[in-house]
């Protein structure tokens, strides 16, 4: 349990702190501000969340280095 609190707490896809390194605010805040939208919106927030988590999952993947037709 102690393990995936640190991972949320931390980590959780990387979407705070990809957001607060392209706004320069800082990770927490962002962090709030979702939790906070999150309880006054009755959870469409989290909705947002899981739309930008998936799609910086398919950017990462998309940016991996590829091998060409003639590289054997």
């Amino acid at each position: 349990m102690k393990n995936v609190q640190h991972f949320l707490e931390t980590q959780a896809f990387g979407v705070c702190t990809k957001l607060g390194e392209k706004l320069g605010l800082a990770t927490s805040s962002i962090r709030l501000y979702f939790i906070y939208l999150s309880f006054l919106t009755f959870g469409s927030p989290l909705l947002v969340y899981l739309v930008l988590a998936f799609w910086l999952n398919v950017r990462k993947h998309l940016r991996r280095e590829r091998s060409t037709v003639w590289d054997v």
